[in-house]
């Protein structure tokens, strides 16, 4: 029996991945945005799972074109 191995990203490898600052990040993670598993209990390191990277990056691409579509409106 084979298991699944999931890879697990560090908050500061994610921002990097998104050109954005960490404090972004756990905002994020914070308001349900994307999923994070804290690991060794409450005061455990925070990883983002890679399943989680998708819908993540999906959702701000759709909020970015949103945000133009109104700018366009208003323009």
């Amino acid at each position: 029996m084979q298991s699944q191995v999931t890879r697990m990203y560090r908050v500061k490898a994610v921002a990097e991945m998104f050109d954005v600052s960490v404090a972004t990040i756990y905002r994020a993670i914070e308001s349900g945005q994307l999923t994070a598993l804290r690991i060794g209990g409450s005061k455990g390191a925070v990883r983002i799972p890679e399943y989680a990277l998708k819908p993540f990056e999906d959702a701000c691409a759709i909020t970015a074109h949103q945000g133009l579509t109104s700018a366009a409106t208003v323009a």
